[in-house]
């Protein structure tokens, strides 16, 4: 296979910028090492009856919300014709303390004011995919080798010839590529040191037949000292308040640190319904389904150096010892080394529109 632009990874960063180059009339193949596309952002699926029409719902295990201001996430849910709405934040917060006690009405900041999606942030992938030539997206595809010449070998044996190559996955995992000649080792550095946005998340997700806990004056926001769940919110979709037949349901962030987390795929569900109960009672104990995402465990999005996830949001950008590498010829689209909000979906978005007019500059040349 050859083509002028490969591009490595299909996630929001990934697509954007094949969707950049299918407007301009680019030729471009891309590949997902994943048999699904989406990268980090996935979601427990639901479909629900809307009046006459199903309509599909997503309960997101990646990234959630987006907010005003963020120009690029507006545009393309617009373009792609998906309905947002504001993240339910109206009653009464809790706060659980290390022994166990339950405290409200302690004023706690909950993400009133930010935006989601009802088909799920999933909905921004399949809308993006559905406008791109099928024969262009290619599964199973995990990058080996690649080669300043152009050449890319996949895992499973699969090659491809590239005049550019663009990777779209995040830095860490880039700098576990093979590549030939070798990058110096001021590259390597700045790509492993640029910790992985999610790279250390879980997300644990719950859905009931209604959303109880408004019933109780409770807006589903809650802190814990007692865990596992750290941080939890309402994450129902906006039928629910409508009275519609959907799922409602509660989300959170667990607490534990990666390493604690490894080989209780099975036990930090029960756990994390057991603290639902204790925050919002006996029926929160009692969902209809559950999914458990645990990011650091995801081979294709973090590794051993995401075990130890940094405290606070980190300082994205492109390092200048990563720009202009084989001449030019190899070059990133990923949030984390977005010209603006780096490690956000709107990031993504940024990345791929930066990236798409710098190959529409070379283009012109």
């Amino acid at each position: 296979m050859e083509t002028d632009i490969a591009i490595i990874g299909g996630g929001l960063s990934g697509l954007s910028l094949a969707r950049h180059l299918a407007q301009a009339g680019r030729d471009f193949q891309l590949f997902e090492a994943r048999d699904r596309l989406g990268g980090r952002i996935a979601s427990l699926q639901h479909a629900s009856r809307d009046d006459t029409s199903i309509v599909p719902l997503g309960y997101d295990l990646g990234p959630s919300w987006f907010w005003p201001g963020q120009h690029r996430m507006e545009r393309m849910v617009h373009e792609l014709r998906l309905k947002k709405f504001d993240q339910y934040a109206s009653g009464t917060a809790l706060f659980e303390t290390e022994t166990g006690e339950i405290l409200s009405n302690l004023g706690l900041a909950s993400m009133q004011g930010a935006w989601r999606l009802q088909s799920g942030m999933r909905g921004l992938i399949d809308g993006i995919a559905q406008q791109l030539a099928p024969d262009r997206l290619h599964l199973n595809h995990a990058l080996s080798e690649l080669h300043q010449n152009g050449r890319l070998i996949f895992k499973e044996g699969q090659h491809c010839q590239a005049r550019k190559i663009v990777l779209a996955l995040p830095p860490r995992l880039a700098a576990g590529l093979s590549f030939s000649p070798q990058l110096d080792p001021a590259q390597q550095r700045a790509l492993a040191g640029i910790a992985t946005w999610m790279g250390g998340q879980a997300k644990f997700v719950a859905l009931y037949d209604r959303p109880f806990w408004r019933e109780e004056g409770l807006s589903g926001d809650a802190l814990s000292q007692a865990g596992p769940l750290a941080e939890i919110h309402d994450a129902s979709p906006p039928q629910v308040e409508l009275g519609r037949d959907a799922p409602a349901a509660l989300f959170g962030f667990v607490g534990l640190p990666p390493q604690a987390r490894h080989g209780q795929k099975e036990d930090l569900p029960q756990a994390a319904l057991t603290q639902l109960g204790r925050l919002f009672g006996s029926k929160a104990a009692q969902p209809i389904t559950v999914a458990y995402q645990d990011w650091a465990q995801e081979a294709y999005t973090a590794t051993s150096l995401d075990q130890s996830p940094a405290s606070q949001h980190a300082a994205y950008g492109l390092p200048a010892s990563l720009q202009n590498l084989w001449q030019g010829r190899l070059a990133f689209c990923v949030s984390e080394l977005a010209p603006d909000t780096g490690g956000y979906l709107e990031g993504a978005l940024a990345a791929a529109e930066h990236q798409a007019e710098l190959l529409q500059r070379e283009w012109i040349k």
